[in-house]
């Protein structure tokens, strides 16, 4: 018998009337998270299917119930070991001070008309994206960490600076909810905008497909890391921009410039890829070398990947 499965709040219910809890491993697949509707239902339920598995990681310490502690390292004194974490994780952990522990972190999400494409995924790369975005700001929110939010086309749409109190969840998801990608964007000039916004050093985390002029967002993120700031880079394409699943005559359209053109696919589908490859790679390497984090993602890989690259960033700050 075939097996529908239909949200109803937190509790997966069979067509057939049987009831059953999904395992929360399977809330980190895009396909099954495009059914939950509510998008603090999507936040939560990647956070827990992906906090599930960090018992078995280097990053199982920072976890939400451990957010305000590090490793016991030699030189600490033994009287700040906290014996109640021990008894959970049999490893040793000592409280940290709250100084030691924040880190301020801003969401920043591309509202370029391209991000609204999708060939065959459940998930555009819009969606994607905010639902990552709305896992980190839980996960953050919850770790007491303060994170705020700015979405962008050609200027600066919405803007909420970065807190830690658990209300500004709810104002962060709002805005996403109701972000709608048009139009084309401009990179650069609004990552030079929000630097000039934000003085305290923060963590920048950019949602976008980059599917602009490079060189100046290159340049801009060597700006962002000279003046003292991290930067984690997530370059969500589509799974068909990234394989180019593609056969016989093709027509493409540019969603923001409207030209269209139209390609034999299996032609094209070397230099095609080929291109792609030397995009990410040009960002690859500036991100290094200015010491920020690249993420390659397309919409049909699981949400942990770009949850692991903010906990790293968490472990390497502390």
């Amino acid at each position: 018998m075939r097996r529908v499965w239909l949200p109803c709040g937190t509790t997966w219910y069979l067509n057939d009337g049987l009831s059953e809890m999904r395992t929360a491993e399977s809330y980190l697949k895009p396909e099954v998270i495009r059914n939950v509707a509510r998008l603090d239902l999507r936040a939560k339920f990647i956070v827990e299917g992906f906090l599930s598995g960090l018992h078995a990681s280097p990053f199982h310490g920072f976890s939400v119930e451990f957010s305000e502690h590090r490793r016991y390292s030699q030189g600490d004194d033994p009287r700040d070991i906290d014996w109640l974490v021990y008894a959970k994780s049999d490893r040793y952990y000592v409280k940290k001070y709250q100084a030691e522990t924040n880190i301020t972190g801003y969401l920043l999400m591309d509202l370029s008309e391209s991000m609204a494409y999708t060939y065959r995924q459940d998930l555009t790369k819009f969606e994607y994206s905010i639902c990552l975005a709305a896992a980190l700001a839980y996960l953050m929110v919850h770790q007491q960490d303060p994170v705020g939010l700015v979405t962008f086309d050609e200027t600066i749409q919405a803007s909420l600076p970065a807190r830690s109190r658990r209300t500004q969840l709810a104002n962060i998801l709002a805005i996403l909810a109701n972000a709608k990608p048009a139009g084309r964007t401009e990179i650069a000039k609004n990552l030079r905008q929000v630097a000039a916004m934000v003085r305290q050093k923060s963590l920048f985390m950019l949602f976008s497909d980059l599917l602009t002029d490079p060189d100046s967002v290159v340049e801009t993120i060597r700006m962002l890391r000279f003046a003292g700031h991290d930067l984690i880079v997530f370059h969500v394409l589509d799974e068909a921009e990234a394989d180019f699943p593609f056969d016989g005559l093709c027509q493409f359209r540019d969603p923001e410039s409207g030209e269209e053109l139209t390609v034999d696919a299996p032609g094209m589908k070397a230099d095609y890829l080929d291109a792609i490859r030397q995009l990410r790679d040009r960002y690859k390497v500036a991100c290094q070398s200015a010491g920020a984090d690249f993420v390659e993602l397309d919409t049909s890989m699981q949400f942990d990947r770009a949850l692991v690259e903010y906990l790293s960033q968490r472990k390497a700050r502390f």
